[in-house]
């Protein structure tokens, strides 16, 4: 069993969104998957919406801090922001191999409903894609 883990700057947004594809890509038998942040912000209800729009359900996830884990060992360790890459605390995890890739935060965006919805639709395409390959190189 391989151990995934997605770290944000709140665990509500980009660190979600990868969590729930990272499970649709990778067999849950071979692996477990796990999203954390190093704050606790809650879900966002516009990560939970582009994510449904796409098949995909994570109202079932939580917002988690990054030390609920500290005793899982972890084989992949993915910062999704540049914030939690560089504020991460460490993570003792023996062999991790480290990942880091920023990603658009959508959660930022002022504006109109469609600015922010285009927002999270072009973030949520960026992790898929992204997600969908890493899934197809490692696993």
């Amino acid at each position: 069993m391989k151990n995934i883990l997605v770290l944000c700057t709140g665990n509500s947004c980009r660190s979600q969104m990868a969590h729930g594809y990272l499970n649709e890509f990778l067999d849950n038998r071979r692996v477990k998957v796990y999203s954390a942040g190093i704050e606790t912000h809650g879900l966002n209800p516009g990560a939970l919406m582009i994510m449904k729009e796409d098949g995909i359900d994570i109202t079932h996830h939580t917002s988690n801090h990054v030390d609920e884990y500290a005793n899982v060992d972890f084989d992949y360790i993915i910062t999704v922001c540049d914030h939690a890459n560089e504020n991460c605390p460490f993570i003792p995890s023996k062999n991790a191999i480290r990942i880091h890739h920023n990603f658009f935060d959508p959660s930022k965006v002022e504006g109109t409903e469609k600015e922010k919805y285009d927002a999270f639709l072009k973030a949520r395409n960026e992790i898929k894609a992204y997600f969908k390959e890493f899934s197809e190189n490692n696993f």
